[in-house]
């Protein structure tokens, strides 16, 4: 996946982010293509569950807590 294309995912969470966190609460939500893919209690999780039914780097993994920390934050790794 290119970079524009999860630029765009993340500039649509941007945009809903309001809307996502009262459909979704306090969850980290793999959003892929503008679409959430599902709402996880961690990145790891949420990573873990889908990738076995989509391509990895094809989605992004972004924390939804209500607040600009969720979106200003970066997770540098994840141990599986």
């Amino acid at each position: 996946m290119n970079e524009k294309l999860r630029d765009s995912d993340y500039e649509w969470f941007l945009d809903n982010y309001l809307d996502l966190f009262r459909e979704y609460g306090a969850s980290y939500l793999v959003i892929k293509n503008k679409t959430v893919l599902g709402a996880y209690k961690s990145y790891a999780e949420g990573v873990k569950s889908v990738r076995d039914r989509v391509t990895l780097g094809t989605f992004i993994v972004q924390e939804c807590n209500g607040d600009e920390s969720a979106y200003t934050n970066y997770i540098s790794s994840v141990n599986f």
